[in-house]
């Protein structure tokens, strides 16, 4: 071996030993789709004494972090998300209702003395705040003295010696507790019964205690802190929450839900099982295929393929990305797209085989790595483009899909370009494998392109006709998007979104009299798979959904909800932006890229192609009736990366044929480039499509819309590569003034017809 095939033997080793480690010593971290649970996200909002900025939100994280505590939920997250939103994750808990009373409620505890009886006219004046008590009367209240940020401890009993029922005990810090006794010290230097020695404990805005300080309490002397009690008519559940809110502490800012997503934990179960048996269906599929198209070295390059699983899954691990369902999916996805350097290697390897006879098999393959290198990169960084956008203007699993995609890309990069290569170096400078062109698939040209050379179709005689087909098409998709609609999902109109199971089946029309008779009269009820209903709403709160599920149960029976989605309208109208702003970038920076890699012309019939892919993929969802929401904006930014791979791949083609034949025409150049670039994009394509189907079937409804979406993006998207994309830029070319590539200049020597030739006898050597 090489020294250079040592390296790459070595450190695929060591690269994999540690991967084979990690998996089997570290366990994945599940998103709340995969094994059950509620997401929240809360949107801080400015106060009268506070502006929701990145500190004050990360004061609020800190107070919310200590309720959910003490709710007693395993392993919650809370992170904040930009400046004044928290992102809040509760593993198990199916039932946000609780759970959203407790840690969204502002909770802004103060202690007022009492000026006296309050009256209607003072009500919502500047004379000061005027609240009835726990009777109704109304009580004029004075400022503020203290607030629920002194109380050091708070815990609810149940008094049974004096019947005073459950009761609040607080205790309150050093300073605080001075302020108190200071209160009650005042308040007891009025006589009994007046209404001034009342000492009035406000929640968000309202009493819920004005006890009197007793009569054995001096003037100006007041009661210590550990021995304050709030008494009021509570029940049991009524002082735990109460106590617990206390002792979190007031928000520093008030909150709302903008978003809530609740999973069942079976729901999730069934999308691992499916997600997991389309992997290794599809997976298997894909090796099947590449290894019959290229004998031994399409075998070789499973085997880096299944390396690839091994070490892009040990990276998630490792990172501690978050596996979402999506991130599954785009982690199936990228086997697929794995193989892609693989057959762009083969291929040129094919060829280079093919055009100089007596060249080793070895020397064939070095030169299929080096000459593939342009396109892989090209095509590589792309999808990248199309990952980070993913991340940085996606929101919650589409996150997680962007960053499943980055690892593998990366990862897919290193198993063909250092496994694959290793494996496939070592295979070459085997006579048996050099002398036998049934067994290494590289000697023999293969049936694609056998066939091709031999009717040499001229495809481009008529570029318009290409682009008549193409204007048509994107017509037709048009016509659906102005005709049946696009069906926004509720990620970017708002609203709420649930999924039921019920013990007894339940058609859509008997689920829609029910809830219309139950008061849900606008809800939207269509079947989710395997006899589950969907309740799509506007605004829903958790008690309001409560009593849906529960008028559900008394048709359906036993009632379990399997996923609920709520998107403030605010939420949504900042999706929906941020997914137009996520395309436009999409097509600015392919265009920017590609101009910069290639001509303008090939960058602009690159990006018109792209276009056309995103129309048509939209058209066929509004002509489907199938919902557009997060996951197809995923899937549609994956589109992109995939067509501009195709159109890369072809366009570098065109540019190196066209550099080494100046002279000839662009359109012939083109047509050979398509010729010689057919092969690569079937078996690329296939590969890809194999492990879609395998989502599409059996990945469950979770996957289907997703799966659909890529499925009919890589046919799109491998037509308009070709049959788009290259009629446009050859328009394009036949108005430009801009001179044919130039050829590329070896180390040290010059090509073209100016190069300087060597004398034959001449060897080279220099002294």
């Amino acid at each position: 071996m090489t020294r250079a095939t040592t390296v790459r033997a070595v450190l695929a080793a060591a690269v994999l030993l540690v991967s084979v480690l990690i998996t089997l010593t570290m366990s994945p971290r599940l998103g709340l789709d995969l094994q059950g649970g509620t997401r929240m996200v809360l949107q801080a909002k400015d106060s009268a004494t506070a502006k929701a900025d990145r500190e004050s939100t990360d004061r609020t994280l800190e107070v919310l972090r200590r309720r959910i505590d003490s709710l007693g939920v395993s392993e919650p997250t809370l992170t904040r998300s930009g400046e004044d939103r928290i992102i809040v994750e509760l593993p198990d808990v199916q039932d946000p209702r609780k759970a959203a009373e407790v840690i969204g409620r502002t909770a802004q505890l103060s202690y007022h003395a009492v000026r006296g009886p309050g009256t209607e006219q003072e009500k919502g004046t500047a004379a000061g705040l005027t609240l009835p008590d726990e009777e109704g009367r109304l009580l004029a209240l004075g400022q503020p003295r203290l607030t629920g940020a002194g109380v050091k401890d708070a815990g609810a009993s149940f008094d049974a010696q004096q019947g005073a029922g459950w009761t609040v005990a607080l205790d309150f810090h050093k300073d605080a507790g001075r302020d108190w006794t200071r209160l009650t010290g005042e308040a007891a230097c009025h006589p009994a019964q007046d209404e001034r020695r009342r000492v009035a404990i406000v929640l968000d805005d309202r009493v819920i205690s004005s006890p009197q300080v007793a009569p054995s309490v001096g003037c100006n002397v007041g009661l210590p802190s550990g021995s304050t009690q709030i008494t009021g008519s509570f029940g049991a559940d009524e002082a735990r929450d109460l106590a617990l809110l206390i002792k979190g502490g007031a928000l520093p800012l008030p909150v709302e839900i903008v978003e809530q997503r609740t999973v069942g934990p079976t729901l999730g179960a069934a999308a691992i099982d499916a997600s997991a048996r389309a992997a290794l269906i599809g997976a298997a599929a894909t090796a099947l295929f590449i290894t019959f198209v290229y004998r031994l070295f399409g075998a070789l390059a499973a085997t880096a393929l299944a390396a690839y699983g091994v070490i892009s899954y040990a990276a998630l691990v490792a990172l501690g990305v978050t596996l979402t369902l999506p991130g599954l999916a785009g982690f199936v996805l990228a086997i697929g797209m794995a193989v892609d350097a693989n057959v762009l290697v083969f291929e040129r390897a094919r060829e280079e085989y093919a055009e100089r006879s007596g060249r080793s098999l070895r020397s064939a393959m070095t030169a299929g790595f080096r000459n593939a290198w342009s396109a892989v990169a090209d095509s590589n960084v792309t999808t990248l483009f199309a990952a980070g956008l993913l991340f940085f203007l996606g929101s919650g699993p589409v996150k997680g899909f962007g960053v499943t995609l980055a690892i593998g890309v990366l990862a897919s990069m290193f198993s063909a370009l250092v496994i694959a290569r290793a494996l496939t170096e070592i295979a070459s400078r085997s006579r048996f494998v050099g002398d036998y062109r049934g067994v290494n698939g590289i000697a023999r040209p293969g049936r694609v392109r056998t066939w091709l050379a031999r009717r040499d179709p001229q495809l481009f005689r008529s570029p318009r006709r290409w682009l008549l087909i193409s204007t048509v098409l994107i017509a037709v998709a048009g016509l659906g998007i102005v005709v049946r609609g696009v069906d926004l999902g509720v990620e970017f109109t708002g609203g709420r979104l649930v999924e039921y199971s019920t013990s007894r089946p339940v058609d859509v029309e008997t689920a829609r009299t029910v809830l219309a008779g139950a008061g849900f009269g606008d809800a939207e009820v269509t079947t989710a798979g395997a006899g589950d209903l969907s309740v799509r709403t506007g605004d829903l709160d958790n008690h309001e959904e409560h009593a849906l599920r529960a008028a559900l149960a008394e048709a359906g029976g036993d009632t379990t909800k399997v996923r609920d989605e709520l998107i403030g309208p605010s939420l949504g109208d900042e999706l929906r932006s941020n997914a137009l702003i996520a395309l436009a970038v999409a097509v600015l920076v392919q265009l920017a890229y590609l101009a910069v890699r290639f001509r303008w012309t090939f960058a602009l019939a690159s990006v018109t192609a792209l276009v056309h892919d995103v129309i048509l993929l939209v058209g066929a969802f509004a002509w489907l009736g199938r919902t557009v929401d997060g996951i197809f904006l995923a899937a549609l930014l994956t589109v992109i990366g995939y067509s501009v791979n195709d159109s890369v791949v072809v366009f570098d083609r065109v540019r190196e044929l066209w550099a080494k034949a100046r002279r000839e025409s662009v359109t012939t150049i083109a047509n050979r480039a398509v010729l010689q670039t057919v092969p690569r994009t079937v078996n690329t394509g296939m590969g890809a499509l194999f492990i879609l189907a395998a989502l599409a079937v059996l990945g469950g409804d979770s996957l289907e819309d997703f799966a659909l979406a890529l499925l009919i993006g890589i046919c799109v998207g491998t037509y308009s590569s070709v049959l788009t994309a290259v009629p446009v830029a050859l328009t394009l070319e036949k108005r430009a003034k801009t001179p044919p590539p130039a050829r590329k200049r070896a180390s040290g020597r010059t090509s073209g017809a100016g190069a300087k030739r060597r004398d034959p006898r001449d060897n080279g050597a220099r002294v």
